[in-house]
This record gives C-alpha cells, sequence and structure tokens, in this order.
C-alpha cells in the first residue's frame, strides 16, 4: 500500500511513516500542511492518504476540505481523516463515498487494528470511529427512533464499515440474525430497494443527515 501522510505535528507524522514502514507499506510523501497534497497525490497516485482535520494556516477544516477535494478529483483514492476531536459534521458529506475512513486520533496506538481499518479505506471500504458512532446514534429521535436497541447497535456497526460476517462476530450472533435485522432496520428507515451495498449506505446516511439536522 503506497500512503501520503498530511499532519502538521511532525511527531505524529513521524510516528505513522515509521508505523506504516514497519507494517510492510510505503509511504510516498509526508507533508506538514494541506497545501499541496493535490499535487502529491496527483504525482504520487497513493493508494491512501492519511490527513489531521484541522491544519494550519487556520487550523479549523483544512484537513476536511481537502479530503473532499480529493474524493471530488481523485475517487480512487482512500482517504482517512484523524481528528482529536469528535466532530460530526465533518462525517456527513464523506461517509456516503467510498475509500473513505473517520477516526480519532488515539486509534492509532491500537496499531494491528489502525492499520487493518487504513488498509480497508485504501481498498475503497469505509470507516468511521466507534467513539463517533456513538455520538452520531445518541439521539433517538426522527428516523432512529423506529429501530429497536438491537438494530440501533447494527446501525452503528455498519457506520463502522464491518460486513454482516463482522456484525455477527462483534455481537455473537448467526449470520442469519445480523441479515434479519438489517433487512429490518432498512425496511423501518424506509430505504428502498437497490443494491445490497448502496441500501447500506443509504442507511448510514440517513444516521448522518438526521444527527447533522438535530446538531
Amino acid at each position: 500500500m503506497r500512503v501520503v501522510i498530511v499532519e502538521d505535528q511532525a511527531l505524529l507524522r513521524e510516528g505513522l511513516a515509521r508505523l506504516f514502514a514497519d507494517g510492510g507499506h510505503e509511504v510516498v510523501a509526508t507533508l506538514g500542511d494541506a497545501s499541496t497534497v493535490e499535487q502529491v497525490v496527483g504525482r504520487e497516485a497513493p493508494d491512501l492518504v492519511v490527513l489531521d482535520i484541522r491544519m494550519p494556516p487556520t487550523y479549523s477544516d483544512e484537513g476536511a476540505r481537502a479530503a473532499r477535494d480529493l474524493k471530488c478529483r481523485h475517487p480512487d483514492t482512500g482517504v482517512l481523516v484523524l481528528s482529536q476531536h469528535i466532530e460530526t459534521t465533518h462525517a456527513v458529506d464523506l461517509v456516503g463515498q467510498p475509500g473513505f475512513g473517520y477516526l480519532l486520533k488515539d486509534r492509532v496506538l491500537e496499531v494491528d487494528e489502525f492499520l487493518d481499518t487504513a488498509a480497508r479505506v485504501a481498498a475503497g471500504g469505509s470507516a468511521l470511529d466507534p467513539k463517533v458512532v456513538s455520538a452520531l446514534v445518541a439521539p433517538v429521535a426522527g428516523p432512529l427512533g423506529r429501530l429497536s436497541e438491537r438494530e440501533r447497535r447494527v446501525l452503528e456497526l455498519m457506520a463502522e464499515g464491518l460486513t454482516n460476517t463482522g456484525i455477527a462476530q462483534r455481537l455473537v450472533l448467526s449470520e442469519r440474525t445480523v441479515e434479519a435485522h438489517v433487512r429490518h432496520l432498512l425496511l423501518k428507515l424506509e430505504i428502498p430497494d437497490s443494491e445490497e451495498g448502496h441500501r447500506r449506505v443509504l442507511a448510514v446516511l440517513t444516521l448522518l443527515r438526521a444527527v447533522h439536522e438535530w446538531s
């Protein structure tokens, strides 16, 4: 996996580079801000870009804006956004796209899981930090209020990017039971019939948009 790292904190930037290198991946560039990331991505054609949400010069949403631009102009490139704090607003615009992940920075300490998540995003999958998902699913009004506690938990794990098999393993349930929960929550959220993967994305988007409206 070819990786570009965009992080203004030098120690974390170097630590991420070492982490990926020790995991057998190639770090093709490290950047201290997002000003040249698009040119670098165009030149190096990485599989994954890892970038902080808040970077110079204003430390507001430079990374989030860069992530949106990258997914627009390089849709096949995986983008993994890191944040010091839970900021659900930035997840809404991007979570429905393939190859996007949003993790809190402390997940980097869980090295194997972090690298697995990064690889999944680079391969076109999705990933949301469990703490971010918990913040998103906390409200029970609107469409989420129709779901049972178990169905909301299944939706939470869907938002993290887990497959039915992964959800079954996490909840210690049979895959058939998980399939039933997914089918029921899609019906309750009134997700129209279409390709299974597309319906799952729409379900997660329903969650994020509802929370965005309430925030």
